[in-house]
């Protein structure tokens, strides 16, 4: 056989496409190879311009490659460059590797051209892969972005993984807030044994259940072997058989799970998890943002509610004020006092303004429109108040219970926000006892706060523990439990702050709050409160009152409301105080400066349109620094600035002739 012969042989049966291209870059020889490879037919081929060969969009950039390499040819061979793409004769394209021959040498003026087919190399099909993967995570990444609704990536993504898997099917579990249970939120695929709003518990033993309690991603090669965990008969009924879960996981917590599943044995692999991952991690960031934003549209409706209750309260407890004031008044006439039944009357009347003094106190604690005014509590008396209210309104099935320790001392608290914490505890601990169950009220001194808390105070801290007999919190819910906004009950029974305001109440007074609770076991809270400094004196509020105030005390008064100014100045003409009452502060200012003698300064601090009570104290001690200044207030938004409050003493609106003959006496010790 001749060398021609063999040449030709060899160009015919070479595994690659080879062409043989002439100086104008038109094909004049091709190999079997190539015609298989590219779909031109040997004839088609002769006179071809390689210019065919290459896709469009590169088509301009290759002419002048061409051009330049006919002007130098050298030998390329195959692996050098980076990897190109051809273009066949049916417009479709495909990844290959191309070595160029000049035969210049030879003295032939032609260049052979060997294209390699590497699609179906293993790392380019592992690129490719990666690649579509990442186009997949793109596109939802987008979505994730644009849309602000998490419910169409609860729909988008499970699509996606089933697309760019070529999975059967994926579901997307997600916990209930109570992490008893999975509800399925999302689904897509052809067999999808869950239904969309299904239930799984959060078991181990539960697909979902296991994901959660591994908190890592979980292959399943073959759900007939699969010994981990109780496989549903319906995976295996619907032909399912392997399987790729990854949890969803928020601020380092599992809050859910993806998963897709398949019919082919092994079918997921690490770039499958990568894939799925990514895919999980949009859709938590984006349950996330849903959350924060939700959150914060509720905390600026609250902020607006708030505003609106703070200054309803305000001028709620002004009424009172008139009222309560204008009974005490009636109350000790003669003519009241002799009759039969007008004392009953005016008392009822008394009564129901008491109520509503403590129903603006309940709502000035949810505005937080208070500012804490910590003085000398008797716990026992408080606990047994609050019982005593407890058991005429919470469920008759729930018993309660009290137990101070003997001598247990007073603590130094805000009274009413003391109260209203215990209410919130009470409350929560209701509502984990559906059925009825015991409700415990405890106090006792300790010396100092728990080991595992900072600080401490010489006199020691009273406790003041709330223990239920209810259904107990599992220990992610005991760990968020004074998270704001987090809750356990159903959408609108709960703002999810009634035990962050009560960490922050703690805090605040210089003490801490404690939990302990167990599934099953009951909860207990704990609020530990510094003892009053001076526990072993007597509660100056049990003093008589009108010996507590000087005769002929000269106040200045200063209220801008008539009627509230006609009543107090009642009350301290009835304690024998001397009364010059005025409604701003510009001319309580005129009165101090004729030095009139006066012994207290009584204000309001809303004045109206001018200057606050506050800045008129400041103003009046800076001209007379010995002068005792005692303010007033319905507790509306003007005392959010605490600090500025906080420099003398305060009395809420409404009060009785006696908290104010009490708080008069304070003021002048």
């Amino acid at each position: 056989m001749d060398a021609e012969t063999i040449y030709r042989t060899l160009f015919s049966a070479y595994a690659d496409a080879l062409l043989l291209v002439d100086p104008a870059g038109r094909i004049v020889l091709a190999n079997p190879a190539a015609t298989a490879l590219l779909g031109y037919s040997p004839e088609e081929f002769d006179g071809l311009s390689v210019d065919a060969l290459v896709p469009d969009a590169i088509r301009p950039r290759h002419a002048a490659y061409r051009e330049g390499y006919g002007k130098a040819p050298r030998p390329r061979p195959m692996g050098t460059q980076m990897d190109l793409v051809a273009r066949r004769k049916d417009g479709t394209e495909v990844l290959v590797e191309i070595a160029l021959s000049p035969l210049q040498d030879q003295g032939l003026p032609y260049v052979v051209a060997a294209i390699r087919d590497i699609g179906g190399y293993p790392r380019v099909k592992q690129a490719l892969k990666r690649a579509r993967y990442a186009e997949f995570v793109a596109d939802v990444g987008r979505m994730a972005v644009d849309t602000r609704d998490p419910q169409q990536l609860l729909q988008r993504i499970p699509q996606a993984a089933v697309d760019a898997l070529q999975a059967d099917a994926a579901i997307v579990f997600l916990l209930e807030p109570d992490r008893q249970a999975f509800r399925v939120a999302g689904c897509a695929g052809q067999v999808p044994p869950e239904q969309l709003g299904s239930r799984l518990p959060n078991r181990p033993d539960t697909p979902p259940g296991f994901v959660a309690a591994q908190d890592r991603a979980v292959l399943v090669a073959d759900y007939a072997a699969e010994t981990r965990f109780a496989v549903p008969a319906s995976y295996l009924e619907a032909g399912l058989v392997s399987a790729l879960a990854v949890p969803l996981s928020d601020r380092g917590q599992t809050v859910g799970a993806l998963t897709v599943r398949s019919r082919q044995v092994e079918r997921f692999g690490d770039d499958e998890v990568h894939f799925l991952q990514s895919l999980a991690h949009l859709l938590t960031a984006s349950l996330q943002r849903a959350q924060t934003e939700e959150q914060l549209n509720h905390s600026q409706r609250l902020e607006s509610v708030g505003q609106l209750t703070g200054g309803i309260a305000h001028d709620f407890n002004n009424l009172l004020t008139i009222i309560q004031g204008n009974l005490q008044v009636l109350e000790d006439l003669p003519v009241v006092a002799g009759d039969a039944v007008a004392p009953q009357l005016v008392g009822a009347a008394m009564r129901a303004s008491k109520r509503g003094a403590e129903l603006t106190a309940k709502l000035l604690a949810f505005s937080r429109r208070q500012v804490l005014q910590p003085t000398r509590v008797d716990v026992s008396a408080l606990l047994e108040s609050l019982a005593d209210m407890l058991r005429r309104t919470l469920d008759q099935r729930i018993r309660i219970t009290v137990q101070v320790q003997p001598g247990c001392p007073p603590c130094l608290a805000d009274p009413g926000q003391l109260e209203s914490a215990l209410l919130n505890i009470a409350i929560n601990a209701r509502d984990a006892m559906p059925q009825g169950g015991d409700l415990a009220f405890a106090a006792q001194h300790c010396e100092a706060l728990p080991a595992e808390l900072q600080g401490g105070r010489p006199e020691g801290y009273v406790q003041i523990a709330i223990a239920d007999t209810g259904g107990g919190m599992p220990e992610a819910v005991k760990e968020r439990a004074f998270e704001p906004f987090f809750t356990t009950k159903a959408a609108g029974r709960g703002t999810g702050l009634g035990l962050s305001t009560v960490y922050g109440f703690a805090k605040q007074s210089h003490g801490a709050v404690l939990l302990d609770s167990a599934p099953g076991e009951g909860t207990t809270v704990a609020l530990l409160l510094p003892c009053h400094p001076d526990a072993a004196r007597a509660d100056t509020a049990a003093a008589p009152a009108g010996d507590a105030v000087p005769a002929g005390l000269r106040v200045l008064l200063v209220e801008d409301e008539p009627e509230v100014r006609a009543v107090v100045a009642t009350f301290l003409q009835a304690l024998g105080c001397e009364v010059s009452a005025v409604a701003t502060a510009e001319l309580a200012l005129a009165e101090l400066a004729s030095d009139a003698g006066y012994g207290l300064l009584l204000s309001d601090i809303a004045l109206g349109a001018g200057q606050r009570g506050t800045q008129l104290a400041a103003q009046a001690q800076v001209r007379l620094p010995r002068l005792p200044v005692l303010l007033m207030s319905g507790y509306s938004s003007e005392l959010l600035n605490a600090d500025e409050a906080s420099a003398w003493e305060l009395l809420r609106k409404p009060f009785t002739r006696e908290e104010l003959a009490r708080a008069i006496a304070r003021v002048l010790r």
